[in-house]
């Protein structure tokens, strides 16, 4: 069994230590982009799961520029840790989303702050196109950068219902686009999707498995008030996970991904006040200490089953 560590997952702390031998922080961000999942362009519903802050919500204040954003939540950072390295984040909407010359100042911005090592872009699958491919190779040559793309499923039915004007063919085109240009990608998918089964949800880690992608962001499924999905669940109430179903969801995908695969998440956040369930959630040290005992009383770690489950298909 290989170890990372005291886990027995590729974890990102692991994998940053390493690479950069000192504590290396996220700087989550928020540029001011908006995505054309809400702008009308595609829809104005957005994703039924997404909150108003498009995933940011735990990103630095829009109304400030990158530069003050970055230094607030730089101190919030170091009074838990006095010293470390950053990765400026841009976390919330889709950003890739602006015209090249909008994305390169704000970029590069964010790259001149001091103790930055690297950069964080999340996007859609569906925002990429080539003069956006060449302003990322242009910045890989100069600083560590991963693309963080969403998937959340690879069911159509779901991705239809959820209202995310993409699907897993804009994610495969998108990862090869990324991956000739040697730019890392790491995938968000999402547990505990209205509808999906057991066998969807690791039918999901199964593809992704397959696929070369860097990196993982495991989310479980965050109820929030204000979103479409809220709305829905009022007339259509849906199953939560408990924490040990979800725990256990959590294992059988690490069990059938590449041990190269760096795990950037296995929980998702959300704000206690815009929470409406699962509650246990909230504890997310909890689960994650759930999830390392789990794996020891199972006996199993990140990529127990690759070789037999995946490279043998």
């Amino acid at each position: 069994m290989q170890e990372w560590g005291d886990k027995r997952y590729h974890s990102i702390n692991f994998f940053l230590r390493k690479k950069f031998e000192t504590k290396v922080f996220k700087i989550p961000l928020d540029a001011g982009f908006t995505c054309p999942n809400r702008d009308g362009t595609l829809s104005t519903r957005g994703c039924l799961f997404c909150s108003a802050a498009g995933a940011g919500d735990f990103a630095g204040n829009r109304g400030n520029n990158i530069s003050q954003q970055f230094t607030e939540v730089a101190e919030t950072m170091h009074n838990k840790w006095r010293e470390g390295k950053y990765i400026a984040y841009f976390q919330a909407f889709t950003n890739t989303y602006a015209e090249i010359s909008v994305l390169r100042e704000l970029y590069y911005e964010a790259l001149q702050q001091p103790g930055v090592v690297g950069l964080a872009i999340a996007t859609r699958p569906d925002c990429l196109n080539s003069h956006v491919l060449d302003l990322l190779e242009e910045i890989k040559a100069q600083t560590y950068l991963w693309v963080e793309l969403g998937l959340q499923t690879i069911h159509k039915i779901t991705a239809e219902r959820m209202n995310l004007h993409y699907c897993c063919y804009d994610f495969q085109l998108a990862l090869n686009n990324l991956r000739a240009r040697d730019i890392p990608v790491v995938a968000h998918i999402i547990l505990g999707l209205p509808g999906e089964s057991h066998e969807q949800m690791h039918q999901t880690g199964e593809w992704l498995a397959k696929r070369p992608v860097q990196g993982i962001k495991i989310h479980l499924l965050h109820l929030m008030k204000n979103t479409q999905l809220a709305f829905d669940y009022k007339n259509r109430p849906f199953h939560y996970f408990t924490q040990s179903e979800y725990v256990d969801m959590v294992i059988d995908c690490l069990e059938i991904l590449s041990p190269d695969v760096v795990i950037h998440r296995l929980t998702g956040d959300s704000p206690r006040a815009l929470l409406i369930g699962p509650e246990w959630s909230l504890n997310k040290w909890e689960t994650l200490n759930s999830i390392d005992r789990r794996l020891l009383e199972r006996d199993t770690w990140q990529g127990k089953y690759y070789n037999t489950r995946i490279t043998a298909l």
